[in-house]
């Protein structure tokens, strides 16, 4: 693929790599302004990524030591991991919406130890076997991303405009892939006059041919019972309303039709959550709902991590028909097991 691309009217796009995941690549922008680029997301933090996303810059006409600022559509190391690197290479602000923060200022002061007792306990309590818990009682955390995250210096505060002197750029919340996800709406004629209310950097939000990881929101902390599917059915017809002239993600490619993507992917998710209760015609706890779900690839040939975070969109699925009312937990089962109603 095209390292760069420009999509005319200052906004141009480079394509960091991922390294090891079929995403392939975050699209990292770079947006123009009086005072200089700002960059929406920068990729993951490693040395291939940071050298392809400084030739991006020099191809843009630009490098990293010039960056005004940082905006992140959310937390994840493969937007959030080279913040650090480009504010120490220009002084640059880094922004970040505050519930997103939150879970990186969490991140570093957590021992890795610490992610892991509460993740065996999770998947536990989830139905998981023994044989796929094991290992993270005797894990450590050295060489896993995201550790160490860039601590924001801004916050991103939902409907107001962003600090890009000359443009016009406003934040809108759009919780549910986390909980403090903001898609990015540029509120200025799209330069080839297409149709539709400017252009939105959409982050992991709408993308125009996956649909982003809904698990739950973590916190050895906080018990509370959230409903990050709910959160983010909300979200998108908040963005459907919208009706942007051109979709700008953070994988993939541009696309238009901003609404009809959101009537695709709200169809998807109610054609799932209906699937799900077919299968509980019978008890399940999240694990074994898991196994059964359809994904990319059969259960046996999912990896070990990519497990995890099936199980953890299994339960958002259940946390949201259990709100609903179509199902329940079934009275005194241990790990607890759920059945439609």
């Amino acid at each position: 693929m095209r390292k760069t691309f420009d999509h005319g009217g200052g906004v141009r796009s480079v394509a960091v790599p991922i390294p090891d995941n079929p995403l392939g690549h975050t699209l990292v922008y770079v947006v123009d302004t009086d005072r200089g680029p700002v960059l929406i997301d920068t990729g993951w933090d490693d040395p291939a990524s940071w050298d392809t996303l400084a030739a991006g810059l020099a191809a843009c006409g630009t490098a990293a030591e010039e960056v005004y600022g940082v905006v992140i559509t959310h937390h994840h190391p493969d937007h959030h991991g080279l913040s650090a690197k480009v504010r120490e290479a220009s002084g640059a602000w880094v922004a970040l919406h505050a519930a997103d923060a939150a879970i990186v200022r969490r991140t570093r002061g957590t021992r890795p130890e610490r992610w892991f007792t509460y993740m065996a306990a999770k998947l536990t309590a989830a139905g998981a076997p023994e044989e796929h818990v094991a290992p993270l009682r005797t894990a450590r955390g050295r060489g896993l991303p995201g550790l160490a995250p860039a601590l924001p210096d801004r916050e991103i505060v939902p409907g107001e405009l962003l600090d890009l002197p000359g443009r016009r750029l406003r934040a809108i919340w759009t919780p549910g892939h986390t909980p403090g996800h903001v898609c990015l709406h540029l509120e200025e004629e799209h330069p080839a006059r297409l149709p539709g209310h400017g252009r939105l950097f959409s982050g992991d939000h709408l993308l125009p041919r996956i649909t982003p990881h809904i698990g739950l929101y973590e916190d050895p902390d906080d018990a509370t019972v959230t409903d990050p599917l709910g959160d983010y059915l909300d979200s998108l017809e908040r963005i459907g309303r919208l009706a942007p002239a051109e979709v700008l993600p953070a994988h993939q490619h541009a696309f238009t039709d901003a609404t009809g993507r959101v009537r695709e992917l709200l169809a998807h998710h109610e054609e799932r959550l209906a699937g799900l209760l077919a299968l509980l015609t019978e008890p399940l706890t999240p694990w074994q709902l898991a196994e059964r779900m359809e994904w990319n690839r059969p259960w046996d040939e999912i990896r070990y991590g990519s497990r995890n975070i099936a199980v953890s969109e299994a339960e958002s699925h259940l946390r949201r028909l259990v709100k609903q009312g179509r199902a329940e937990p079934v009275a005194g089962s241990e790990p607890v097991a759920y059945v439609a109603v």
